[in-house]
Order: C-alpha cells, then sequence, then structure tokens
C-alpha cells in the first residue's frame, strides 16, 4: 500500500455543538459501514483511520471490531474520541430472529452491550436508534435508550433515518416523563435529496434543537462526478458483491440516472471556480447547512480523507449567488417553511 502524507495546507477541522448537547462534533466525521471490516483491507482501515484522527475526525463506525483494533493499535486516549454505533438489527449474533432486531428494552440493551465487546469500550458517545420500530411502544424504546445512558453505555442517544412525527413523538414521551429526548439524527442529505432536513425537520430545529448527523453528503459518489463519462470499472455501483448496490443504476431507470448524472455535471464548473473538486463542493454545500453537526463521509483510502476535510474550508466560499447557481441548476429548493407560534 503506498503511503500518503498529510499535505501541508489543510484546513484545521471546525467542531460545532451536537444539537442542543454540550458536546461538539466534527464537521466531517469518518464512516465505516461499506468501506470497513470487509471491502477495504484491515491495514487500509487503520491508515484512514490514522488520517481522519489527525485532521480532527471523529469515527461514526458500524464494522466495530476492526475500528476497536484500530484505537488499540495507536493508543488513542477515549476522552479524545466521539464514537457512535446503531441498534435495530441484530441477527448476526444470534440465531432467534424474532427478538434480535426492533428497539424493544430486550433488544436495545443487549445490542449495546454486543456492539461494546466488538468495540472493546466501556461505553460509546453516542447511539442511534436505527429505524423506527412501529411494533414496539414508544414509551418502552425511550426507557430502553435512557437506560442506556442511565447506565454510562452510552452518552447522548439519537434517530436514525425516522420521520419528524416519530422524532417529536419520542420527544413527547421523554418530556412527560423526565427523560432524555433524541439529541440527533442521521438523515441522508445531500444537493438531490433535501426535502426531509430542509422541510419535513424545520419544527424540530426550533423545537427539540435537534442536531443532524448526515449520511450520503455525495448521494453515493455521484455528486463527485466520477459517472459523468458512464460507470467507471471500480466505482461503487460497478460493484457486483454488495447485494443492495448491484445494479442500482439500472434499477434507478436510464432516463433518471442520464438526467441526474447531465446536472450533476454542471456542478463542475463551479468546482472549477471555487478551486476545487466536485466531491468536495459537493461536502461543502452540506456543511453550509446550520442545522448540520456532522456530515458522515466514507474513504477506501488515506487520500480521500485529505480530500474530504478541505470542505471545511470551501463552505465558506459558498457565497448566496453560488449557492442560488446550484439551486437553479437542480431546480429542487424545498418552499420555505413558516415559523409556528
Amino acid at each position: 500500500m503506498t503511503e500518503v502524507t498529510k499535505p501541508e495546507g489543510l484546513p484545521e477541522m471546525e467542531y460545532r455543538f451536537l444539537g442542543r448537547s454540550g458536546l461538539k462534533v466534527s464537521a466531517i466525521s469518518l464512516g465505516g459501514w461499506l468501506t470497513y471490516g470487509g471491502h477495504v483491507d484491515k491495514e487500509g482501515t487503520f491508515a484512514c483511520m490514522k488520517a481522519a484522527y489527525d485532521c480532527g475526525v471523529y469515527a461514526d463506525g458500524q464494522s466495530e471490531i476492526v475500528m476497536g483494533e484500530a484505537i488499540r493499535k495507536y493508543g488513542w486516549k477515549r476522552n479524545d474520541l466521539v464514537i457512535s454505533t446503531k441498534i435495530y438489527w441484530g441477527a448476526a449474533f444470534g440465531t432467534n430472529r424474532i427478538n434480535n432486531v426492533g428497539l424493544s428494552r430486550k433488544h436495545v440493551i443487549e445490542g449495546m452491550n454486543q456492539s461494546l465487546e466488538r468495540l472493546q469500550l466501556d461505553y460509546v458517545d453516542l447511539v442511534y436508534a436505527h429505524r423506527a420500530d412501529r411494533h414496539t411502544p414508544m414509551e418502552e424504546t425511550v426507557r430502553a435508550f435512557n437506560h442506556l445512558i442511565n447506565t454510562g453505555k452510552a452518552l447522548y442517544w439519537g434517530t436514525s433515518e425516522w420521520n419528524a412525527d416519530e422524532i417529536a413523538q419520542a420527544w413527547r414521551v421523554a418530556d412527560r416523563l423526565g427523560l432524555i429526548g433524541p439529541v440527533m439524527e442521521q438523515p441522508a442529505y445531500n444537493i438531490i435529496d433535501r426535502t426531509k432536513v430542509e422541510q419535513e425537520f424545520a419544527h424540530l430545529y426550533r423545537e427539540t434543537g435537534l442536531g443532524l448527523t448526515v449520511f450520503s453528503p455525495m448521494k453515493q459518489g455521484i455528486l463527485s462526478g466520477k459517472y459523468k463519462n458512464g460507470i467507471p470499472d471500480d466505482s461503487r455501483f460497478a460493484n457486483e458483491k454488495i447485494e443492495f448496490i448491484k445494479g442500482y443504476w439500472k434499477r434507478t431507470g436510464k432516463e433518471k440516472w442520464d438526467a441526474e448524472v447531465a446536472k450533476v455535471n454542471k456542478l463542475e464548473p463551479i468546482a472549477e471556480k471555487l478551486g476545487t473538486k466536485m466531491s468536495v463542493l459537493a461536502l461543502a454545500w452540506v456543511l453550509a447547512n446550520p442545522n448540520v453537526s456532522s456530515a458522515i463521509t466514507g474513504a477506501s483510502g488515506v487520500g480521500q480523507v485529505y480530500e474530504n476535510v478541505q470542505a471545511v474550508a470551501v463552505y465558506k466560499k459558498l457565497t448566496p449567488e453560488i449557492l442560488a447557481e446550484i439551486d437553479e441548476i437542480f431546480e429542487n429548493k424545498p418552499p420555505a417553511v413558516t415559523a409556528r407560534f
């Protein structure tokens, strides 16, 4: 593996409060769902995590075993890290699938214990309810995540891919019981997919102080510009091994895919004007939203980690005129939401 040294002139990492909490997280975080623990070798994972740590990026990890190994390998202090995990699915550690899924008290507590065992840690900073469980009473779920906090296994809890009504309901239950509500939500958010974050969640920022740790800032790589001339052999959508990705662009439909790529290609002159890459522009656009606490990025190589960090400086160059230019290209800006009193 070719070693990539940290380039000079990288911007200092920016840290933002996680919603209304007192916890600060890096504006860019490193996720490991697709790339680590199977699709990138262990040494490659270690190198990416080391580069991220050196840049002040926090780890949002699904590939817990190898990430735990990296923490021990480099001797990082636990208090210097912000680590998150998710709970919902979990059949991998049990043969009885009936109770190894969902957000019941049983599965939340057992799932947390299994996660900590894989990470070989005493606690995580953030734990997410990964999807809403409409078969479990909301009160049971809220109490279960508060139990994790009360027993020191997690410091904050939040949701992932819940809708606004579900998050509001969790807060109503928490307020009624004098418990802690979900501090953060983890939705997809990018130039193409923006309605949920900018419109549906609008009242939650005011009412609950909701913070966002968003994923897919580059729309599975589409916004990076790598697909402007077709599907490269080394790209994600050419991957035939990961079942849900296999043939994704074909399932999208050629007409829709081509129209989407044609719009993305129009970002290239804007990126060139800013002296950056399209991928950095896409990530910078996400960071320009003040409700975003952190954007979760993937990286299969150290160079990608360093490239992503550039967005911390580039988002400050996105003037209202440039943002309007991007809106005009995609024609998908949600209508403004009127404040409710």
